[in-house]
């Protein structure tokens, strides 16, 4: 089965490094013009030039997805630019971590808040144009308590109900709304490459909860990023796909 994206026109909030890069690189790959969103100028001028060089249209664009205002600027150029909006993914994290005030306000205005905004904000354009896809990206934390990461764990859980009731809601549009759960997935400058050094005990704890015996990568989770939002996933919606070579187990 070869996936094709051609002619789609995606955006992908979060899509400088990372997951959100490598997801943003497989709808390039697949055919799709694609406009990008982050704070940093110089990552997302990096990862546009990649983007490009699989012969397809893109865009990027400094925003504060913390932001309301910004959001909706934000979508409403990149609408442009594409001529229009097929596929939105909300890849960006505020990566609050513990059971305080900081740790809450960065995951409901960045994971939860800003996936319902950018969402609203796209619904029209991708209803426009005939119908569409969502992607939420979630995580594994999601699924189970943590003593470590409460705040995190909530919110992404919150991803994982709104999903559901995203496609609910929009299914008589023609739009398909699903997330990723993914477990724990090192790339350079990530997170876990962070813990690596900063906190060993931490990430050989993650590592060896996995049966696979190895951390993923993005471009595994942008593999299933651009089948969900392809029409080889048709009559796929609602759902929550993990991809963690087994750790949640």
């Amino acid at each position: 089965m070869q996936i094709s994206l051609k002619g789609r026109r995606a955006v992908v909030a979060g899509g400088s490094k990372g997951i959100g890069r490598s997801i943003a690189l497989g709808f390039a790959a697949a055919g799709a013009d694609v406009c990008i969103c982050a704070r940093g100028q110089a990552a997302l001028d990096a990862t546009a030039a990649d983007i490009r060089k699989h012969g397809v249209k893109a865009h990027a664009e400094s925003c504060d997805l913390a932001n309301k205002d910004a959001i909706a600027a934000f979508i409403a150029s990149a609408a442009k630019a594409l001529g229009g909006i097929d596929i939105l993914v909300n890849n960006a994290s505020g990566f609050g971590g513990g059971d305080d005030e900081a740790g809450w306000a960065k995951g409901l205005d960045i994971d939860v808040m800003a996936t319902v905004r950018a969402s609203n904000a796209a619904l029209p354009h991708i209803e426009q144009s005939g119908g569409g896809a969502i992607l939420n990206i979630s995580s594994i934390s999601g699924f189970h308590a943590s003593a470590r990461a409460a705040s995190y764990g909530a919110v992404k859980a919150a991803l994982i109900n709104y999903t559901m009731s995203q496609a609910l809601m929009y299914a008589p549009k023609k739009i398909r709304v699903n997330a990723i759960a993914p477990g724990s997935i090192e790339f350079p400058g990530g997170l876990w490459e962070e813990r690596k050094t900063s906190n060993p005990q931490l990430y050989n704890s993650a590592l060896n909860s996995i049966p696979w015996g190895r951390m993923g990568r993005p471009e595994e989770v942008a593999n299933a990023a651009v089948f969900l939002c392809s029409e080889a996933a048709s009559w796929i919606t609602g759902q929550t796909l993990t991809v963690d070579g087994g750790q949640l187990l």
